[in-house]
């Protein structure tokens, strides 16, 4: 079964932008890929694999749909529409792509949440506990999200149509989100075995490009992908035998020089065009640490500058604790203490904030204070490799020092 995983992951998106873009009524499409999945895990395996999976897919996917037309047909209008769907047939389009699915999720009727939500779903292929990790809400949270985003679609008679020139810079933010959260889900795992899913950050990587070649003037659409690639240079150092290694500690002679300067060039590109936004700055960002040849030689200063304005830009715990780190480096851990104390109680379930906390505790020499955060974040983690990094580190502040 495994062997099929990773086809039918790919193929998923392709499939369901074909039969939502033709047909509409994205519930009930996505319902019949699901059937068509179920199909080929029976079948493939024992009859192996068709020359084309995707055309396969569709095939039987539109088929379900039909099928499913027909039991509802009680009128004329549902038959007439079997018959469209017969005539319309599985042939394919470039509207296939996984990126029109995403502008095509992000409908008016739906907030910026629920779009983001929905094309993680449908396009990233994430489970709903993934997405809610992504979120920092409770996985039940993102479920009745979802779920009243179907519904609203539902409610509204979406068919998905292109959006008008008005509509689609606000899609365009939506659907820069969803690609920032797919990458960040794939390239730091919230739950599993692995901290890592190659497959993810590459379709996530795959989706920034296509951005930048459908909007090459869009800033934003460049500091995403500057961003990302920024981000990815350091992949190969980011883990050791399966075991998290730690900025700090990385080897920076395995970071990848092109993507270094890919991301780079981009970067310097975008900021001079027009308003900076949020993927510009976490760009630039990416990019200081980056270009620091040792982790001494890092520019703390700046990056902390960049986060104060990035705070402002778009607020969020990721960027405060990104901020708290960096004027911990520049003014020391009491300085970056301060700024996560007021988050204490209103985000208490968050790992990450317990895990920032408890290396700034350690840092002031609070070692007691420091332990029991870092203890609750390893509780509180679902991301094997990181509960085992952070009782690592729990393990050697439970060592006296000299």
């Amino acid at each position: 079964m495994d062997e099929w995983e990773d086809v039918w992951r790919r193929q998923t998106p392709h499939v369901l932008a074909a039969l939502v873009r033709r047909h509409g009524r994205f519930a009930d499409c996505e319902d019949a890929v699901q059937e068509a999945m179920f199909a080929a895990s029976v079948q493939w395996p024992r009859e192996g694999a068709p020359r084309d999976p995707r055309g396969w897919l569709v095939r039987v996917a539109s088929r379900r749909l039909i099928d499913q037309v027909r039991s509802e047909a009680s009128r004329w209008a549902r038959e007439e529409r079997l018959a469209q769907l017969r005539e319309t047939g599985p042939a394919r389009s470039t509207d296939d792509d996984p990126l029109h699915l995403m502008i095509l999720c992000c409908h008016p009727a739906l907030t910026k949440a629920s779009q983001v939500a929905l094309m993680l779903r449908a396009v990233g292929g994430l489970t709903t506990s993934e997405v809610a990790a992504g979120f920092l809400v409770p996985e039940s949270t993102m479920a009745q999200r979802i779920s009243r985003a179907k519904a609203t679609l539902t409610r509204h008679g979406a068919t998905f149509p292109a959006p008008a020139p008005q509509e689609e810079a606000t899609r365009m933010a939506a659907v820069r989100h969803a690609v920032a959260l797919l990458y960040t889900e794939a390239h730091t795992r919230s739950s599993g075995p692995v901290i890592t899913d190659a497959a993810l950050t590459g379709e996530a990587l795959r989706l920034a490009r296509e951005l930048v070649r459908a909007r090459p003037a869009d800033p934003e659409n460049l500091g995403l992908l500057a961003l990302l690639l920024l981000t990815q240079a350091r992949a190969a150092s980011r883990t050791d035998g399966g075991e998290i290694v730690p900025l700090e500690q990385q080897d920076r002679t395995r970071w990848d020089v092109g993507r270094i300067a890919e991301g780079v060039a981009l970067i310097e590109a975008a900021l001079p065009v027009g308003p900076v936004g949020e993927f510009q700055l976490q760009a630039a960002i990416a990019a200081v640490h980056a270009e620091a040849r040792t982790w001494p030689d890092t520019d703390w200063t700046q990056i902390a500058e960049l986060y104060r304005l990035l705070d402002a830009v778009a607020p969020s715990l990721s960027v405060t604790l990104g901020r708290s780190a960096a004027l911990a480096r520049v003014h020391g851990p009491d300085a970056g203490l301060a700024t996560l104390d007021p988050l204490a109680s209103r985000h208490a379930r968050s790992h990450r904030l317990q895990a920032v906390r408890g290396h700034l505790l350690a840092e002031a020499g609070r070692r007691e204070e420091a332990v029991a955060a870092l203890t609750e974040a390893a509780r509180l983690t679902r991301s094997i490799p990181e509960q085992r990094y952070l009782n690592r580190v729990v393990a050697n502040l439970a060592v006296p020092g000299p």
